[in-house]
């Protein structure tokens, strides 16, 4: 069975938190050229339908992990108005539903084998139409966080393991080469760049898409997320021995050569709880053509593998609640703290959880969400650890949050505020770790938590 995330329905689960592990992952991005055939041809022979189910099978049979989907060449994004037919044949469990077909989509759409929760559209804040159509439809970037399991089945974030979070972006940026596009496309790099340092930060991340940018091309602006965000490029690194080219060096398609520069990308970095490392980049055009050899689509699919490990200094639990609030991350304040050790607690709530707060033994204080209900505090003894939670959430206004919070420490001493509901998790810390900061999203109140763990 398929899902969507229109369909997911929210599940109650007590679950402990288990060790995190170490293991790999697989992301493919490509412009599936899915603009109706009177609007753009993209010079690919065949049938539109036809070559998207050819899509959606290669899909299965490959089986990526994460699959980031564009398209629209000088246009806009995405399979448009071929979504239905590269769904028929793909068996991928997790995919976003569409948001609609020229001219109301975006048309960027992801696939997963694993689950994905936090699912935002957004769109550009400028575009052009200087070579093409690109304000024909409303172009932007698309944002989750995926997940193995169900924690919270309320659609943002990737969990690729237990406690592995990563963030995913995709976007496709404005096409052309004339001024009003290089300043369009400048704006739509940054407006994700800027994104990513309010909702990202403290997050291992990875962004790849079709940004219509090259190194070789000085005026664009894709090193904006290598200079403000500190991501990597995995072609760069991989491929060209992390030397940025300054030269032109156009793919065939399919491509011969993975030297070669197309303007998809793969972008990434670790986080502080989790380490993240490319491993294997290549162009998969000979992978998908049609049967009698022609490609599918005007640009070349690039793949790209990493490795994940748990944090060595840092790492978190899962999510709980619902993606609403501003995000908020305290592991890279604590990844500059030596041995951080938590010296009190602070709970609020009444009929939901209001407020979180802990105080370590250097002073440095951690405090989320709101100041109403009541408050109840704990002070912890030298040789006492703040090890384990309860959380329970439930619905308010429609909307995912945090009803009640029961904290316990390594000698069975416990503090506890808001309501209890039927929908339940339990974290606790590894062993030989302790809780000593939190990660969510909040406002008045406590939407979304996590917490983050440090040695003992």
């Amino acid at each position: 069975m398929k899902y969507s995330l229109s369909n997911l329905a929210a599940s109650a689960a007590i679950a402990g938190t288990a060790l995190a592990a170490s293991g790999d992952f697989n992301v493919l991005t490509m412009n599936v050229a899915g603009l109706p055939a009177i609007l753009q041809g993209n010079d690919v022979p065949g049938d539109k339908t036809v070559n998207s189910k050819t899509m959606g099978s290669k899909f299965s049979e490959y089986n990526y992990d994460v699959i980031h989907v564009q398209g629209g060449k000088g246009l806009v994004h995405s399979d448009f108005n071929y979504h239905a037919a590269i769904y028929e044949t793909d068996s991928h469990p997790y995919r976003t539903a569409t948001s609609g077909g020229v001219p109301f989509g975006s048309g960027l759409n992801s696939l997963s084998t694993k689950y994905f929760f936090n699912y935002n559209r957004v769109k550009w804040n400028v575009c052009s139409n200087a070579s093409g159509a690109d304000c024909l439809t409303p172009k932007g970037f698309t944002f989750i966080r995926k997940t193995r399991t169900n924690p919270s089945l309320t659609p943002v974030r990737v969990q690729v393991d237990e406690g592995i979070f990563v963030d995913f972006y995709n976007l496709h940026a404005d096409a052309g080469t004339e001024p009003d596009d290089l300043t369009a496309r400048a704006a739509n790099l940054k407006q994700v760049a800027d994104y990513i340092d309010v909702h990202s930060v403290g997050n291992a991340v990875v962004v790849f898409g079709d940004t219509n940018s090259r190194y070789s091309r000085t005026a664009d602006a894709i090193r904006v997320f290598r200079t403000q965000n500190g991501l990597t490029d995995t072609w760069v690194e991989l491929i060209r021995n992390g030397v940025e080219p300054t030269a032109e060096s156009l793919c065939d398609n399919p491509s011969t050569t993975n030297y070669c520069e197309t303007v998809d990308k793969i972008l990434y970095r670790a986080g502080p709880t989790v380490d993240l490392k490319a491993t294997h980049w290549s162009y998969e055009s000979n992978k998908f053509l049609q049967a009698d050899g022609n490609v599918l689509s005007d640009h070349n699919p690039i793949t790209a593998n990493f490795t994940y490990n748990p944090g060595t200094t840092l790492r978190q639990s899962n999510f709980w609640g619902g993606p609403w609030g501003n995000w908020f991350s305290d592991a890279p304040k604590l990844a500059t703290l030596s041995k951080p050790k938590a010296a009190s607690l602070t709970v609020r709530g009444a009929d939901r959880l209001d407020g979180v707060s802990v105080q370590l033994t250097d002073g440095t204080t951690f405090s989320h969400g709101g100041s109403g209900g009541t408050a109840a505090s704990l002070s912890l003894a030298a040789n006492e650890f703040w090890t384990g939670a309860v959380l329970c959430q439930g619905q308010k206004d429609s909307h995912t949050r945090n009803f009640y919070i029961k904290a316990t420490t390594s000698t069975g001493r416990t503090v506890e505020a808001g309501k209890t509901t039927s929908d339940c998790l339990t974290s606790t810390a590894p062993a030989g770790w302790q809780i000593v900061g939190f990660m969510g999203q909040d406002g008045d109140e406590v939407d979304q938590l996590a917490f983050v763990y440090a040695p003992q």
